[in-house]
Order: structure tokens, then sequence, then C-alpha cells
């Protein structure tokens, strides 16, 4: 028997996944030993099945040599479409091999996975299991979702801890921490996560072994003198005093990005964790690092320093409204850079190109300590349609993306528009400022127009002679109608304004068509 609890979550089951309809738990290493016969991951917290994808595609370039910065391109290409085509998946002498030279224990006494034992004496408190799980309320938090309790706090099986434990060194908040004390550097605050309130878009293939290799990002960058290595390949954790490693490809651009410090503590029998260490990892500003799963807006009029940012995660909008900025390569002079991974994405043979769709993974956020919801999506298979492949295709959903846009903006302001006027005369005597929140109208139209918008463009799609602007502008006078009907037959002034209304956005579809 072990002098210490014990999880190693390469061998132990950990890792939810899917086979046809045959869901199981495996350790990593089965996980990577059978990930030509595994469909997908089943994680069921979207946070962290991103961050489990990017530590899986880093120990895939690892047990492929697909980390090798001296492949030419067309070198590393044959060799991944040669695993793509293999049988047998990957090779398990290498799988073992990789798995065997590092430590995979949740709870090993000097080297725990992704933790740093070294708080357990320079924290003050422990911040709770709750703190480490996403959903719990922690502190003085209140439990609106949530019956657990700071007062009463229940363990976690080690299985999920692990899954919120990848899910913390990607999307913790920023702001307070358990105070951490360091050669003399002592603090009680913590940078937020890399991933933040970000949503990520992941190549899905037919297979597991298909996802992580077409999800494996292309060395693009100069020589990097610095060894790559991610957390775990480290001898020791990174000193948090000193300043970050440079950033490398892929183990530390996909998994050494982390700004948090924890440290799971487990039951006394060592089957599940009952509290945490979670505290700052770094108080150094981030190094610049281009997320390979990322869409990147870029603004010229801001400052160098702010003028890329990652789309942010937004629940409330549709995956369909993001599909052009995964389609349309870009040139130097485009403001919406898609994901690096699929610039690759191309170059699979065709089989595999064919039936790739993408999964979506965001995380509904604010960029300091508030968590509104995660969520997943799924497209279809979308890559026939890249700018590549099929230009006409790739223009004509990029034209309907933005004609949606358009209207959805238009028909809030008319919509704000009119339900000032039905309430009030524009220029009578008690005449008010147009309101500065959304109005009932606006919020109304809005959540009745988008899923109308949605069927609307995938019939475009298949009728490439519609105009698209005039089409969605029908959607979105319907629902102005819809919503407001209530309204016409108990305020007299609502008729003729939503009649403007409507005259507006039709005026306004038309004209932006014409041009």
């Amino acid at each position: 028997m072990p002098d210490h609890a014990s999880f190693r979550i390469d061998t132990a089951p950990c890792i939810p996944v899917r086979t046809g309809r045959r869901y199981e738990l495996l350790g990593l290493r089965e996980v990577m030993l059978r990930a030509h016969e595994i469909e997908d991951l089943a994680l069921a917290i979207p946070p962290a099945a991103s961050s489990l994808l990017r530590v899986l595609t880093a120990i895939t370039a690892r047990v492929t040599d697909l980390d090798d910065p001296e492949l030419n391109a067309e070198e590393w290409t044959d060799s991944r479409n040669a695993l793509l085509q293999a049988q047998g998946g990957f090779n398990p002498e290498r799988v073992h091999s990789y798995f065997d030279r590092y430590v995979w224990d949740l709870f090993h006494p000097t080297r725990p996975f992704l933790q740093d034992p070294a708080l357990a004496l320079q924290c003050e408190e422990r911040a709770g299991v709750n703190k480490l799980v996403f959903g719990r309320p922690a502190g003085n938090a209140l439990a609106w979702l949530s019956a657990h309790s700071d007062t009463e706090p229940y363990p976690v099986p080690c299985d999920e801890a692990l899954w919120h434990l990848l899910a913390q060194h990607s999307y913790a908040a920023a702001g307070g921490c358990s105070k951490r004390t360091v050669d003399g550097a002592c603090s009680a605050k913590a940078k937020a996560g890399p991933l933040r309130s970000t949503i990520s878009f992941h190549p899905l293939g037919r297979t597991l072994l298909e996802t992580l290799l077409a999800g494996l990002p292309k060395f693009g960058g100069d020589w990097q003198d610095t060894p790559d290595t991610c957390p775990w390949e480290e001898p020791a954790p990174p000193a948090p005093t000193r300043p970050p490693a440079a950033m490398t490809w892929p183990g530390r651009l996909l998994t050494g990005r982390s700004r948090h410090a924890v440290l799971l503590v487990p039951t006394p029998d060592g089957r599940a964790v009952a509290d945490a260490f979670m505290t700052w990892g770094t108080q150094h500003p981030p190094l610049e690092a281009t997320d390979p799963y990322l869409v990147y807006h870029l603004n010229p009029e801001r400052p160098v320093a702010r003028r890329r940012s990652p789309r942010p995660a937004d629940a409330d909008r549709a995956i369909w409204r993001d599909l052009d900025a995964l389609l349309l390569a870009g040139d130097e002079t485009a403001t919406v850079q898609r994901p690096t991974a699929f610039a690759t994405l191309n170059d699979l043979p065709p089989d595999v190109r064919a039936a790739l769709r993408v999964r979506v993974h965001g995380f509904d956020q604010d960029g300091k300590t508030i968590n509104r919801t995660w969520y997943t999506a799924l497209t279809p298979p979308i890559w026939p349609w890249t700018q590549e492949h099929d230009p006409a295709a790739a223009r004509r959903i990029a034209e309907c993306r933005a004609a949606a846009e358009t209207t959805g903006k238009a028909l809030a302001t008319q919509a704000t528009k009119a339900w000032q006027a039905a309430i009030t005369p524009s220029n009578g005597p008690g005449a008010r400022k147009p309101p500065k929140r959304l109005t009932a109208w606006t919020t109304a139209v809005s959540a009745a127009y988008w899923p109308r918008a949605e069927t609307t463009f995938w019939r475009l799609l298949d009728t490439p002679d519609v105009p698209a602007r005039p089409a969605f502008a029908a959607d979105a006078v319907a629902v102005l109608r819809q919503v407001t009907a209530p309204a016409i037959t108990q305020h007299r002034r609502a008729a003729p304004a939503v009649a403007r209304a409507v005259a507006t956005l039709l005026k306004q579809a038309h004209q932006g068509q014409a041009a």
C-alpha cells in the first residue's frame, strides 16, 4: 500500500469517451492507444473538454514526432497524412514510452500533475473544494444554482476534480485568491486564465485520432532556441517569481500558459478531493501568443498592445454566425483572422477533409470573476466550402452572414425607436430621451429574429440567386409585427410607429442590396 493517496490519470478511468452509442471512462494512456477507435470525447464540461483537447494534441505531437520544427511543410504534411491513413492508430510503443517517462499522479507528494506542492507551505489558507469546481458557490457567493456551501463542502470525485483542474488552468478568474508568499513576494490577487471568456473552434474528425491530427497546428515561426516542454515534462513546477519561459511550440503554446497555481487535497481514502489550494501562479505579464483555436479580431484604431483580441464567447450568439470567420482565408488587410490550426486542413486526405466538422467550446464569462454559462456546438462538414476549395460558396456564406447581422442591428434600432414613439410623442411636451437600456421590444425582437434568420441563412445557401438582404428583412418585419401586435390594440401611437419601422427596414434592405 502506498503511504500517500494516489490517482494516476494515465491509467485510472477518468476521461469519458464515446464510441458509437457506448460511453466509458478511460485513462489518458488508453485514450491515446485507442484514439483510432474512439469517436469523440464526452466531457460534460466544455471548458474542461477544450483544455483536454489541447493537452491531448500536445501529447500527439510528442508521440508522432510532428513537433519537430526542422520538418519542412511538405515533410510535415506527408507524415501527418501517413498517420491518418494508417490502420493501427498511434504507435503503442511510442505511447507507452511517453507516459512511462513522466508523473501522472494527481496526489504525488513531489510532482502532482499540473500542481505545485509548495502551496501547502506558501499559502496561509486553503481555497476550498467549492472554489475548484466551476458552478459551485464559494466564499460569500449566493447558492443560486447549487446547494453546496462552504460550511459543509462536499468532496468531488477524482476524475471530476481532474476536469475542473484543467478548466481552472485555462479559464480561472482574476482578482482575489489565497495569499501566497514566495521569496518575499506576497500577493492575494491572480490574473485571468489565458482562455477566459473565449470561444474555441476545434476540427472534429470521424475518430479522435483524426481530431487530434487535424487539430495539430504546424510550426510557423522562427527557429526556437528554447527547448519546448509541457508543464508535466518539467523537472519542477515553474518558479512563480521568475519571468515565464519563452513561448514555444507546441507544448508551452497549448499547455503552458496558466496564470494560476493549484494543489488538490484528497480525502483520507484517496477516492475524492476534499479541499484545494488555489492562488496566483505568476505576476508577470503574459507573453504574446496566438492560440491556434481562437478567432482573432484586429482593430487598427486601437493602440498596438490592444489591437488584437480573441472573439469572446457569447451564449446568445448562434454558431452559424461565425462560419465566414472559419472559411475565409483572409489576407494582410483582413480584420478577422481564422484559427491558425485551420491553415493546414486543406492538406488533409480528401476523405478526412470532406467529413471534417468543427466542435465549438465556449465559456461565457466576463474578464474577471463572473461566470455566466458554458456551451458547446457542432457544425456540419463545412470544409468543401472553404475559400481555397469553393470561393463562390465562401463568399456567399460571408454575404449572407453580413446581411443577417446588418438586418439584426437595424431591427434592434427600429424596434427601440418604435417603442419610444409608441409611449411618448417625439415632439410632444412630455417627450423623453431615447432609452439607454434595451427596451422590451428590442430584446423580444432579437430573441425571435435570430432563430428565423438561421433558417433563412441555410435556405439562402441553397438558392444563391436569391438576394440576401430582402430575405432577412422579411424575417425582421414578420418578427417586429409579431412582437408589437398586442401593443397596437393598447396604444394608439403604436401602429403608426411600427408602420414607420417596417417601412424603414424594407427601404434599407433594398438600398443595401442595390449597393
